[in-house]
């Protein structure tokens, strides 16, 4: 039974009839460009075929009832919202807040997903997104996906409490199929990067997870804000290695490195996308393993697991590239392999990652997929 099966059968056996609409909001792994987003910098994002589903229908009144395969049932009202209670039902009473839904009707919902949660692949946005469809399709205005993203990141920062930027709402509710999207976070801008025919992206799972919630991932913006405002400018965007070099008896030598990570990120991120666009793999390959050693060095938000993960594909005959891919701390590594060898590659990476008994890995061969879509059933 496929994921939209199984939301659209839980959907059945929860409310006990046919649900009106199903829609699909994929998750995503950014290529090349990590904690860029939040510093107006460059991103370079694809959907993954892995995606949250959501079979719903409108509930006639102003409830919100949910069920999900793996958790609690939730409901609430559009009435009396206020943040608490934790669990995964928080995001769609976020979005429900951030969307400020007066005289729009509840829903009742049912949600399966294969987006592994907590590792890195945007769970939390592919649920953002699908509830930001849900209301729209029930309260039948029209789809603004930029807007929506834009609504969808202040549940994450307002409602949640996590500091993060726009990419990950922005790719899952824009995304291009068979391309990657270079995002330009300051002003928003896109644009798509197809992806070469021949190049699998795979998606390594470390069984390692992490919160973003608490975690040092709200300390490392800080550090960059504070880097940023001693240098006199809005974002680290606007810095470059020689106006670095000038701060260097101005910040500490943490915030320095930090700096120095977001500074080069951006460069190695838009040379990233050009060597895409002239199909220059092995360069590409290049500036993915130096993002790699940045985030762990200069960064500081790789794990053992993560740097275990990257040098065992690194050094595999058949991989092109590979780095740690989302917040960090855990999660997930992705590696970039010609297509006809990713059989092979899988297999040797996973044996010898699981012979270090850290955790149990999975791998996810994926190709880039659409941004979200609703259907009427």
């Amino acid at each position: 039974m496929t994921t939209r099966d199984n939301a659209i059968e839980l959907f059945r056996q929860r409310f006990a009839g046919e649900p009106e609409f199903v829609i699909r909001a994929p998750g995503r792994v950014n290529l090349i460009g990590e904690h860029t987003d939040y510093n107006d910098g460059f991103v370079l994002p694809m959907a993954i075929e892995q995606a949250t589903w959501l079979a719903l229908s409108s509930s006639g009144d102003r409830t919100v009832q949910l069920s999900s395969t793996g958790h609690d049932d939730a409901a609430f009202s559009l009435d009396h919202l206020t943040p608490g209670g934790g669990g995964w039902a928080e995001y769609i009473k976020g979005v429900a807040w951030s969307l400020d839904l007066t005289g729009s009707s509840g829903w009742n919902g049912a949600f399966a997903t294969d987006i592994p949660i907590g590792a890195g692949l945007s769970s939390s946005a592919a649920i953002e997104i699908a509830g930001m469809l849900a209301f729209t399709a029930v309260s039948r205005v029209d789809w603004d996906p930029v807007q929506a993203a834009l609504d969808a990141q202040r549940v994450e920062n307002e409602w949640i409490g996590v500091s993060s930027g726009i990419m990950d709402q922005l790719i899952v509710a824009t995304a291009q199929e068979h391309h990657a999207m270079l995002i330009d976070c300051r002003n928003l801008e896109m644009s798509p990067t197809k992806m070469p025919d021949d190049l699998a992206v795979v998606i390594l799972d470390t069984g390692t997870r992490r919160t973003l919630v608490g975690s040092g991932y709200d300390e490392r913006r800080r550090a960059c804000e504070r880097a940023a405002t001693a240098a006199g400018v809005p974002a680290l965007r606007d810095l470059t290695m020689a106006d670095l070099d000038n701060l260097a008896d101005t910040l500490d030598a943490t915030t320095f490195r930090r700096t120095r990570h977001v500074i080069a990120e951006n460069k190695r991120t838009v040379e990233a996308a050009r060597a895409l666009d002239t199909n220059d793999i092995r360069r590409f390959g290049e500036l993915v393993n130096e993002s790699h050693a940045s985030l762990r060095d200069d960064f500081e938000v790789s794990s053992p697991a993560l740097d275990l993960m990257v040098d065992i594909a690194s050094h595999t005959d058949e991989c092109i590239g590979a780095r740690m891919t989302g917040g960090g701390f855990g999660g997930c590594a992705v590696a970039f392999v010609e297509r006809s060898h990713v059989d092979g590659f899988v297999e040797e990476v996973t044996r010898q990652y699981r012979g270090a008994d850290i955790g149990e890995p999975l791998a996810y061969v994926t190709s880039a997929a659409g941004a979200a879509s609703i259907e009427r059933i």
